[in-house]
């Protein structure tokens, strides 16, 4: 039989189990947790100007132009949507395959995958001009004659996707909170306190009753989660993929854009645990460098899958005939924004394969760098798919350049100041690892515990 390593290290039993997740909630936080907020919510600060700037004055300070008329929104929407993905694969994927690693980051990830699609949310909405108009998306019915929304356009296909990928998140991870909200409660001594934990807990008691029910919804949640990882991503890059613009036009988008989501997803859930391993040093018993190992080997698989697509992309070029496929590639890597190409390759292709030795692999510091560039990299990809194509299409009489400009960067960086306040906010007040699915884990890799 196979030894495995230990999933929990220290001498850890059921008690200090509890103590070391909810006291991150008790006690009142140390000065860098405060420090990384402040930083956070700065950040947060120059979204919502930017944003507000945009909102007020139009769409005309933002770099989007005739032709490149989606921009810096657009691209960032569909950046987050990716990392969103991460999330849900670890925690429902993982738990249909019986994969114990995932128990100590799949609450996390979770939330990583809430937080991401609220703040892809935004984009679209602020990305039409007239944000106050938003619910025009929706297919409400209406008192002014035929007005429906047009259901052959893949951009009402992304509403009813992310937004079934967003409530499933969301339920998925909360009704895996439920039995932690209960422990917390039974620890709370204000009584404050004490009633809002009891009303998350909905009445938990944990009886045999409870966990037979819980365990069937949580696995049904699970089952209606797995495809939705699959379906989000191929039908944000539906957005894309039917139209008849060179670059665009491509069946390998769907495949292509989930693996690439996975990519990024994973290299951000290594940012937030490298993060919370330096945040609390009482995690790095839970999440241990196994974790961060496994999660480096997936990066590095889908890594490769990245770069295989954007190899295909120029065999497909070449070998449909198109002259107008073929040059738009050649702009691509050679073009006036080739500089941007040759990041996504460097980013998401290359540092990657310095997983391929394991000191790498097991090494905090070079992992978190790495997963920085994963990110930058996959920005970079979508920045390339949708600016590349629309600065020179068809027609030369019609080219353009598309040049950022202070609010692009104000929405793209603030936006990661608004994903972190959130998050940050949740390690305060949220049970950031899942206390009942850990405990049955802690046997495995110890003497007389499981081994498979």
């Amino acid at each position: 039989m196979i030894k495995r390593n230990q999933l929990i290290l220290g001498e850890k039993t059921y008690k200090t189990i509890t103590e070391d997740i909810v006291s991150l909630l008790e006690r009142f936080p140390p000065r860098r947790y405060f420090a990384a907020l402040a930083s956070a919510k700065v950040l947060f600060l120059v979204y919502i100007v930017a944003m507000g700037a945009t909102t007020l004055y139009g769409m005309g300070l933002q770099g989007v132009n005739s032709p490149v008329g989606w921009g810096v929104d657009i691209i960032t929407f569909v950046f987050w949507i990716g990392i969103g993905h991460a999330g849900t694969l670890i925690s429902a994927v993982l738990f249909l395959f019986r994969q114990k690693w995932r128990t100590s980051i799949a609450r996390t990830a979770e939330a990583m995958t809430v937080f991401a699609v609220m703040v892809a949310g935004t984009f679209p909405i602020l990305h039409t001009g007239r944000p106050w108009l938003g619910y025009w998306l929706l297919p409400y019915p209406n008192q002014r004659g035929p007005l429906w929304v047009n259901f052959r356009s893949p951009l009402l296909w992304d509403v009813f996707a992310v937004s079934t990928y967003a409530t499933v998140s969301m339920v998925f991870w909360y009704i895996g909170m439920v039995p932690d909200l209960a422990t917390i409660r039974d620890r709370a001594k204000h009584p404050v306190r004490k009633l809002i934990y009891g009303i998350l807990s909905l009445g938990w008691r944990g009886t045999a009753r409870a966990w037979n029910h819980y365990e069937i919804v949580y696995m049904l949640l699970a089952g209606l989660s797995t495809p939705l990882v699959l379906s989000v991503h191929s039908i944000v890059s539906f957005d894309f993929a039917v139209s008849g613009l060179p670059g665009w036009h491509a069946t390998i988008f769907p495949p292509y854009f989930v693996a690439g989501a996975i990519f990024s997803g994973f290299g951000m859930v290594v940012t937030l645990m490298s993060i919370i391993r330096y945040l609390v040093p009482t995690f790095k018993d839970y999440v241990t460098i196994d974790h961060m190992e496994s999660m480096n080997k997936i990066i590095m698989a889908t890594g490769l899958m990245v770069g295989y697509a954007y190899g295909m992309e120029f065999f497909i070029a070449w070998y449909g005939g198109s002259p107008y496929e073929g040059f738009v590639f050649l702009n691509r890597a050679f073009g006036p924004y080739g500089w941007a190409y040759w990041i996504m390759v460097t980013c998401n292709v290359l540092i990657p394969q310095i997983f391929w030795w394991r000191k790498a692999r097991r090494t905090i510091a070079i992992m978190f760098v790495v997963s920085i560039f994963v990110n930058i990299g996959m920005w970079f990809e979508r920045y390339v798919i949708v600016i590349t194509s629309l600065h020179r299409d068809f027609l030369p009489a019609s080219w353009g350049m598309h040049v950022m400009t202070i609010y692009d960067f104000g929405a793209l960086f603030g936006s990661f100041g608004m994903f972190f306040t959130l998050f940050l906010l949740y390690l305060r007040t949220l049970p950031p690892i899942a206390i009942a699915e850990v405990k049955p884990v802690l046997g495995v890799g110890r003497e007389g515990g499981h081994h498979a």
